[in-house]
């Protein structure tokens, strides 16, 4: 069949179910949410092992956290939450919201991820009475089938219509952009052109920026805690995460403290300047990632730069001077590559972040170690990112835990500076369109025109 005709087909079907979810119940809806967040968290383990070995990317034991976790604590978010008819009385001001449905959303899903953001954007869809088409990375088609497969089951077993959620078994270019052309709304996560794409395909769309996350540890903080934080999040499923903090600044005075405290945690340290030419050199391609390094093992890493690391190593620390364009090394590394930088002070730490993420990965985050709520602020005031994290493990905090405020997602959207529409976690209520009902308030006092425009 031809492939406008085959997309067409699977729009028509989601249609279809989709009027007919909009006529459920609030609790007939949260039944379906909970259904296909909880048989991904039960196949956790058997879809992790299927992503490594599809994908050979990133961490078995890793993949089943993320998969668990995520489906956990997105149903833990929504459980609860209003969000069919309607939403809140704001007698105040007269105002009643009333959400209603976009139809049918597209997502369009990276090979790093691909059963937690299918999973994620099926849950927050479904939570706004949408049905949902995912489009999985070629590289991640199998993966993706058989996750979107579970989710079927899990509407079956309720007895509600399966085509609420489909998958492209065979996805091409032309297929997702088909997606985006012929979905009502497009959920788009994965490099530039992807995302250009579903900005440019006529829809509204919701996508991702770059991730550069910069970790600036500043002099108050207990040193061996940070360390072991970053470390966490910089070996998390083999850093293939954008949440996973890529350089690190440390006071000048503590510097050899932070790098013996970091190797102490699994990084092999690379001080020498032939060495760390060596490794920036295979890295970085005519001014773009090597894609074998994307999600590789810091012994792989070490190899294709031609150094040798300990078998035990966990992610390569990298000694930078310099930083923006200047360093390719100070951009994002979608594996377990850390930078690591002196700074004199708060001020030219941040200045040095900036240049960073002006370079690449303006609009994502920032993680800060502080205790200093001055410097907090003067970091966010100044720092081009939608998400400032204080004292959080960054893969997983940035996306949203239980320990922070921030909503759980698979879709960190990075504003304008990202090129993105939102500049905040993707949420279901970003998948609903809102009616409000505005009743005229013959009482409400009108000021004079000399009251309202007195300094």
């Amino acid at each position: 069949m031809e492939t406008r005709a085959y997309i067409q087909g699977l729009v028509d079907r989601a249609r279809a179910a989709q009027q007919e979810f909009e006529t459920y119940s609030q609790e007939q809806v949260d039944r379906a949410v909970r259904a296909i967040g909880k048989i991904i968290y039960d196949n956790g383990e058997m879809l992790a092992r299927m992503a490594v070995d599809e994908t050979r990317m990133g961490r078995y034991e890793d993949k089943i956290v993320k998969n668990k976790a995520k489906a956990k604590i997105v149903w833990y978010k929504l459980k609860g939450v209003k969000s069919r008819g309607i939403l809140r009385y704001l007698d105040d001001i007269g105002v009643v919201e009333v959400a209603k449905p976009i139809g049918v959303i597209g997502c369009v899903a990276p090979t790093t991820n691909p059963t937690m953001t299918p999973n994620h954007n099926a849950m927050i869809a479904l939570k706004g009475g949408n049905a949902i088409i995912v489009c999985p990375h070629p590289r991640a088609k199998q993966t993706g089938v058989k996750t979107v497969e579970l989710m079927r089951q899990a509407l079956k077993e309720l007895g509600y219509p399966e085509d609420l959620i489909q998958i492209v078994p065979e996805p091409t270019m032309e297929a997702s952009g088909l997606i985006m052309q012929l979905c009502d709304a497009c959920v788009s996560t994965g490099g530039p052109g992807m995302v250009k794409a579903a900005y440019s395909s006529g829809k509204p769309a919701f996508g991702v920026g770059a991730g550069n996350v910069q970790s600036l540890v500043d002099t108050d903080v207990d040193l061996e805690e940070a360390a072991a934080k970053i470390a966490k999040s910089r070996t998390y499923d083999n850093g293939v995460l954008c949440t996973c903090e890529q350089c690190v600044h440390i006071p000048a005075d503590r510097f050899d403290e932070m790098v013996r405290l970091l190797v102490a945690q699994g990084g092999a340290y690379i001080g020498r300047d032939e060495d760390i030419a060596a490794l920036r050199a295979a890295m970085f391609h005519d001014g773009s990632i090597n894609k074998a390094v994307v999600g590789a093992s810091p012994q792989e890493i070490a190899s294709m730069a031609g150094l040798t690391v300990p078998e035990d190593a966990t992610f390569l620390l990298v000694r930078l001077t310099e930083g923006g364009a200047d360093e390719d090394l100070s951009r994002e590394k979608l594996c377990p590559v850390l930078g690591i930088c002196a700074y004199t002070s708060w001020e030219g730490a941040v200045d040095l972040a900036v240049k960073n993420l002006k370079n690449e990965g303006a609009g994502h985050s920032t993680i800060l170690h502080s205790h200093n709520k001055a410097h907090v602020e003067y970091a966010a005031l100044r720092l081009p990112v939608s998400r400032i994290g204080v004292n959080l493990v960054g893969s997983s905090g940035l996306g949203g835990g239980f320990d922070c405020g921030l909503n759980p997602t698979a879709t960190l959207g990075c504003g304008t500076w990202g090129n993105n529409s939102i500049s905040e976690n993707l949420w279901w209520h970003h998948l609903v369109n809102i009616s409000r009902i505005a009743y005229q308030m013959p009482n409400n006092p009108v000021p004079t025109d000399e009251e309202i425009w007195a300094e």
